[in-house]
């Protein structure tokens, strides 16, 4: 069990969440695995590498870091600034080349395998180095030995009167950028600018991150916000751009910066404004469907799922975090309501239950959004608050999956309290919905499930209501898209409620052919899947017929 899952476990015993969540989240750091030559770092000869520019100077600096220990090197503000300069020149230097044999090396090399690396590929084996380097102070720069001595990020990577972050820091982001295949160091120089950056945030400055203190400290030069937005937003941008792929392991380099990033307020909000939050979510669905569709049968397959579920932890965590800001920005209202994903989301993963403890955060994270609230200048428009989300997780099935795991024996009293309080919410928000209000978020959700919805009374009954209040027949066009779902069983129940429609609605056979329905139903009708293909046949049929009742 992790230890920010510790932590995680009882933030509501704090006074405030997010001071648990700055406390987790630093345990979560010092989980980078080391580089995969590291064996080989002890042995880097610095004068022959001409092309670092080194000075004599830099080439001196380098060596008696390595002879002290590290405490030592950062115990000088002097040293441990031009210390972390040289490391991010280093970068600079050598980062051209990381996409060498270095970076295609992902398992952990003995010392003879490393030594043929370093040279094969001296310069990959450098920005290895300084990563790991910089990992190591920034770390020790958390750490209460800083705290104790008065030192500090911002001391080290912020500089002049206004405490302007230092130019240097652009070698990371190239790391991060162009090192593409080189996942230890993309993973790591992340996670290193992440840990810079979040130091500069207004809503950090009271904190020392680190895993044994949560003290208020008054440093000599606090850091300048304005130098950090932009890089803030470039490492944003590259954290969204990596989060839009298939592949784990390239996900999986976001992963530790992410969730450094989830520390601070104003990491969260620019995550957010930046479309994080959808992300996050089609992650979450992509690993969740990956993981019920692969039955480990090995020791390796295990570990593989091992490592799928953590993370998806780590990203539903994330997702946890953001649901802090609810309250307090309409923006990150809207960012969890857009196409209803992250609700879908969460209930899919409290309805597989995963693991304990990916249930636990996705509660967490549900519970939350079911007790939010709009701000008093939204009421111009329809607010987006508690009773929007709730009804999303009546659509998508939350009261069933929590129906079952109130039957199950959990020993987490959070978890307990969390069911409870869903449970009665959506029972009270349910008890206020209209049949019609039930139906029109499962549409709207797109996730569709058989019912009492899904009737020819009820269409019979509300048919007119599907032309919307503007009359655009929104709801019949998000139905016709739902045909083409990858989910068989939604595109049966989308086919038959078209079918009730064209039947129900005066009218409707010329308006679901108008909107393109006929074409799409047609690919249908020859379906592997008997009963899609029978609700398919039916729907043409209904578009077709006039007195469907006479051939039923």
């Amino acid at each position: 069990m992790s230890t920010h899952f510790l932590y995680c476990a009882h933030f509501r015993d704090a006074p405030n969440p997010l001071d648990i969540i700055k406390e987790t989240l630093t345990m979560s750091l010092v989980s980078i695995p080391p580089s995969p030559v590291v064996a080989a770092f002890r042995h880097i000869q610095w004068d022959p590498l001409s092309s670092l520019r080194l000075t004599p100077q830099e080439t001196a600096l380098l060596r008696m870091a390595e002879t002290n220990p590290i405490e030592y090197t950062l115990g000088d503000a002097r040293d441990a600034t031009m210390y972390v300069r040289v490391l991010l020149k280093l970068l600079a230097e050598a980062s051209f080349n990381v996409s060498g044999k270095v970076a295609r090396i992902v398992e952990h090399c003995n010392e003879n395998r490393a030594l043929d690396a370093l040279d094969a590929d001296p310069l990959g084996v450098v920005t290895h180095y300084a990563i790991a380097k910089l990992h190591t102070i920034l770390a020790t720069l958390s750490s209460p030995w800083a705290a104790e001595n008065g030192v500090s990020i911002g001391n080290v990577f912020y500089s002049g009167i206004e405490g302007d972050l230092i130019e240097q820091w652009k070698s990371l982001l190239h790391v991060i950028s162009k090192g593409k295949g080189d996942f230890y160091a993309q993973r790591s120089a992340a996670l290193c600018l992440a840990q810079i950056l979040v130091t500069a945030c207004p809503s950090q400055r009271k904190f020392i991150l680190n895993s044994g203190t949560n003290t208020t400290v008054t440093t000599s030069r606090i850091p300048s916000y304005a130098s950090a937005i932009e890089p803030l937003e470039a490492l944003t941008a590259w954290v969204i751009s990596q989060l839009k792929s298939s592949n784990e392991t390239i996900v999986g380099t976001t992963i530790p910066a992410t969730m450094t990033l989830m520390s601070s307020t104003e990491g969260r909000q620019i995550f957010s404004a930046s479309g994080g939050i959808k992300y996050l979510s089609r992650q979450l669905r992509q690993r969740e469907k990956k993981k019920l569709s692969s039955i480990p049968s090995s020791p390796t397959q295990e570990r593989k799922s091992n490592s799928s579920v953590q993370q998806l932890y780590e990203l539903a965590f994330c997702l946890w975090c953001l649901t802090y800001e609810l309250n307090n920005f309409a923006d990150m209202r809207d960012d969890f309501s857009k196409d209803g994903l992250p609700v879908i989301a969460l209930v899919e993963l409290v309805s597989s239950a995963p693991r304990e403890k990916v249930v636990r955060v996705a509660l967490a994270a549900l519970r939350n959004l079911a007790t939010c609230s709009a701000d008093h200048h939204e009421m111009d428009t329809k607010p987006i608050d508690s009773k929007v989300f709730l009804g999303e997780m009546i659509a998508c099935g939350l009261m069933k999956a929590i129906a079952l795991l109130r039957e199950r024996k959990f020993t987490d009293p959070d978890i307990v309290d969390d069911i409870e309080v869903l449970h009665m919410l959506l029972a009270d928000n349910f008890k206020d919905m209209t049949r019609w209000e039930v139906y029109q978020n499962e549409i709207e959700t797109g996730q569709l499930q058989w019912g009492s919805t899904h009737t020819d009374v009820f269409f019979k009954e509300n048919s007119r209501l599907m032309e919307g209040k503007d009359g655009d027949f929104n709801l019949v066009k998000i139905l016709i898209s739902l045909i083409t779902s990858n989910d068989e069983d939604i595109a049966a129940i989308a086919c038959y409620d078209l079918g009730e429609f064209c039947r129900n609605y005066p009218n409707g056979r010329s308006i679901a052919k108008r909107l393109g329905a006929k074409e799409l139903v047609m690919t249908l009708i020859e379906h592997d899947n008997p009963e899609l293909q029978h609700h398919a046949l039916q729907c043409v049929s209904k578009m077709m017929v006039h007195k469907w009742e006479y051939v039923k």
